[in-house]
């Protein structure tokens, strides 16, 4: 695929409201897979193949399961993680990278800044600059060096596309999207990214949702279900989001990427084409909701509109324009 490739408008899946008028707009795509694995809903174009970015990380988790890797489901979580940088997070990655002798200053990762509003505050507070442990992927390096350790691979040179560790996650994520990754790119961390369609994703995602608990799929999805604060933050919408609906494995991308897969059999991945973060949990929300899924706990939290400020009240909204 041309990186020059033309693209047809996509719909206009997010409206933004200020004091009655609509502001701004986002457009997307998205797919709705059902329980049986047919396609439900399509809306724009879910087949065209996109960086899916941190939304890989739970099938890169399986992968490193898949590999040997063993940690305690909280820390398995943290693997498959974009993390707030909150405390947790960063006694979490230690002690990933205790537990197989390594020490912060193995991080390939790039440096980074904690996510999370209240972290964020407390970092400079203290007076600290951006580093490799508080990037909100340090956790799913950390999982690397652990899985290269376990796997008796070698360290260095972990994040080479040719390195055994890469070769068998690209091998894992294909199976689990049921389609060949269309290109790997370098993430924001520096690790490699697939490329995948939308509804490679959702497939994906799905498989893991619907997995024998004892298979890495398996238990990368309950470690994920089980510790949604260690996936995301305290303040995190994808967190939020699992907490409030029981039995939805969730997880973002930047870019304007999310994913969510029920243990039921439901799935649904979005992509705002702009790679606006605003507004694609309202869109995921709004299409599992019409599809069927009782995300009524999810709504009443108000995760299905964004508040939108003037001065100290709210005078707008963002929200899904699709069907509700």
């Amino acid at each position: 695929m041309s990186t020059g490739e033309s693209h047809e408008p996509e719909p206009i899946l997010v409206e933004v409201t200020r004091s009655g008028y609509v502001e701004s707009v986002h457009r997307g795509s998205c797919v709705v897979i059902a329980p049986d694995g047919a396609i439900h809903t399509t809306l724009g174009n879910p087949t065209r193949a996109t960086f899916p970015r941190s939304a890989n990380k739970a099938m890169q988790a399986v992968a490193m399961v898949s590999a040997g890797l063993d940690l305690p489901p909280a820390l398995l979580a943290l693997a498959a993680a974009s993390h707030s940088g909150e405390t947790m997070h960063l006694e979490g990655v230690r002690a990933i990278l205790s537990s197989c002798e390594l020490s912060v200053g193995a991080l390939g990762n790039a440096r980074g800044l904690p996510l999370g509003r209240d972290a964020l505050r407390a970092w400079y507070r203290e007076g600290r600059r951006s580093e490799q442990i508080a990037h909100n992927c340090s956790g799913k390096h950390s999982a690397m060096l652990a899985t290269c350790v376990a796997a008796g691979w070698p360290i260095d040179g972990y994040l080479t596309m040719d390195h055994p560790l890469q070769t068998s996650i690209t091998e894992v994520v294909e199976e689990l999207a049921q389609e060949s990754c269309d290109g790997i790119g370098i993430d924001g961390c520096g690790a490699p990214t697939h490329r995948l369609s939308l509804v490679g994703l959702a497939r994906a995602y799905r498989t893991m949702a619907l997995a024998d608990d004892q298979t890495p799929a398996g238990l990368v999805r309950t470690a994920m279900l089980a510790h949604p604060e260690m996936v995301g933050g305290s303040d995190r919408d994808v967190s939020m989001l699992m907490r409030t609906t029981p039995g939805l494995l969730t997880k973002d991308g930047w870019e304007g990427v999310i994913v969510g897969a029920t243990t039921t059999g439901w799935a649904c991945a979005v992509k705002l084409a702009d790679g606006a973060w605003r507004g694609r949990v309202p869109v995921l929300i709004t299409q599992l909701a019409a599809a069927g899924v009782n995300m009524s706990a999810a709504i009443a939290a108000g995760l299905h509109r964004e508040p939108v400020a003037g001065g100290s009240a709210v005078v707008g909204e963002v929200r899904s324009t699709t069907t509700e």
